[in-house]
């Protein structure tokens, strides 16, 4: 990696300079002739005739029922900024789901700001860092100019390509410290924004404004759909290919199995929607398993849980249960199959006008039969249930929502979300599980060292639902079927 030649270069690093050198106070350790041979000779490159981006009228809908929501105040909702993995390197930017909800836009250090125009209505600006300056070299000197990282749209291309007025987020933050009226901020992104509007905003009315945008995000709209769809679908082929490359796995280990799928998501998508889980034996029973640094031996199951994240930052959750020689022995069969009927059972609660909680009940209610039936829990079932017994196998709730943050709208509140009610356009996962950890005693050895999960994404339909990944096989047989046509 090539290290970078900096205006902010500590003293005691730069090189010995000329009196010519030092007279040049903009480019510390660079002579005046390569200076000024670098601010010329350049070609414009401005693009024209630039068309909006696909989602830019739903962001322009949602800024519209955001203004009519908080009606005379001013809204700023920043993308973040670059956050340090070490030393001078950086993480991979991802912006805040807020602010690429309203915008279409992905670039750090943007900000997104309402001004309240009257009494009802607001005038919407982006404010983002322009293209890097030839002038003073910055595109060339700081390690985030365009010569180190890569071209930035300018200003008007920005107008054209996301339909908002684009300002110069470097004058922002001051203009911010001498706004007056009501002000609202989403925060935990951006500290340079929130300096400046310490004293304008309280932490109650921030969090409405977040309450409101995870909320908002709720039911989707027709493109929102469709990249799930466009979500799932390349996670589908991401399972396919972790299946043809098994036997490379078992020479490996479970970082091969992640690999695999990172490639597809990096091909296909954006990223990874979050950390792949491939948890191989009894790594299966550890619910965020993402070391992935076990091995991979045939006659275990394969617990994978991964997703892809577009372009636009909507991101599958997808979970298969693989044996990872192709077929289920007896024991693994009837503990997939019971999670497979509690996941049916789940699946088929979720409807409009169904309470959230009704997919989950479902669920639960199956597996707290089976765990019944199998002498491992004293019944009746409703006692196992209103005690929550079936808990120490089942662990987790059964599902949550889906869309540009994994575990979606995570900041709504209670009454509507977990207590609320299913409508049309809602996404959410449906993915019990059953996992008997190796060191328990409580159950019989054969069942030690298991874990099961099926998940796939479910939308909400206006007569049912749709299972959006159902070109994955979920049955055991048809599970088997498919690896055995995988692998030739």
């Amino acid at each position: 990696m090539a290290d970078e030649l900096t205006p902010e270069t500590p003293e005691e690093e730069q090189p010995k300079k000329t009196h010519k050198q030092r007279k040049n106070g903009l480019y510390p350790g660079v002579s005046d002739e390569l200076a000024e041979n670098m601010r010329t000779g350049w070609a414009d490159t401005e693009l024209h005739g630039l068309e909006p981006i696909a989602q830019a009228a739903h962001t322009a809908a949602r800024r519209a029922a955001l203004s009519e929501r908080f009606p005379g105040e001013r809204l700023v909702v920043p993308a973040g900024r670059l956050k340090t993995r070490s030393n001078d390197t950086e993480y991979p930017f991802r912006a805040s789901t807020e602010y690429a909800y309203l915008t279409g836009d992905q670039t750090e250090n943007g900000v997104l700001v309402l001004e309240p125009a009257g009494p009802a209505g607001h005038t919407a600006t982006i404010y983002l860092l322009p293209r890097s300056d030839r002038e003073n070299g910055e595109f060339w000197l700081s390690g985030q100019g365009e010569l180190w990282v890569g071209r930035r749209h300018s200003l008007t291309e920005a107008e054209q390509l996301l339909d908002i007025p684009a300002k110069d987020v470097r004058e922002l933050a001051e203009a911010l410290t001498e706004a007056e009226g009501p002000v609202r901020n989403v925060r935990g992104h951006d500290s340079v924004i929130e300096s400046a509007l310490t004293d304008k905003v309280t932490k109650e009315r921030d969090e409405e404004l977040r309450v409101y945008l995870s909320e908002a995000r709720a039911v989707k709209d027709e493109f929102e759909i469709g990249e799930l769809q466009k979500a799932v679908d390349s996670t589908v082929r991401g399972f396919e290919d972790v299946v043809k490359v098994l036997d490379k796995a078992e020479a490996t280990s479970e970082r091969y199995i992640e690999g695999t799928f990172f490639l597809r998501a990096r091909v296909e998508g954006n990223d990874v929607g979050y950390g792949s889980i491939c948890a191989a034996g009894s790594h299966a029973c550890t619910l965020h398993w993402v070391r992935n640094d076990g091995d991979v031996r045939s006659g275990d199951l394969l617990l994978l849980d991964a997703g892809v994240e577009t372009h636009s930052l909507y991101t599958a959750d997808v979970t298969r249960t693989l044996p990872i020689s192709g077929t289920y022995t007896d024991i693994q069969r009837k503990i997939y199959d019971a999670v497979y009927e509690s996941q049916e059972a789940g699946i088929a609660a979720v409807k409009p006008g169904a309470k959230f909680r009704d997919f989950h009940d479902a669920s639960q209610h199956v597996l707290a039969e089976k765990l019944v039936e199998w002498g491992l829990l004293e019944g009746p079932v409703e006692r196992v249930l209103e005690l929550g017994l079936q808990r120490r196998w089942t662990l987790h709730g059964t599902g949550h929502m889906l869309g540009m943050d994994v575990h979606d709208c995570a900041a709504a509140r209670t009454e509507a979300y977990v207590e609320g009610t299913l409508e049309p356009g809602m996404c959410l996962t449906v993915e019990p599980g059953l996992y008997f950890q190796a060191d328990d005693l409580t159950v019989p050895e054969e069942y030690r060292g298991i874990g099961v999960r099926i998940e796939d994404d479910i939308l909400v339909t206006e007569d049912g639902n749709r299972n959006l990944s159902a070109g994955l096989p979920r049955t055991s047989t048809d599970v088997e079927a498919w690896m055995a046509r995988l692998k030739g």
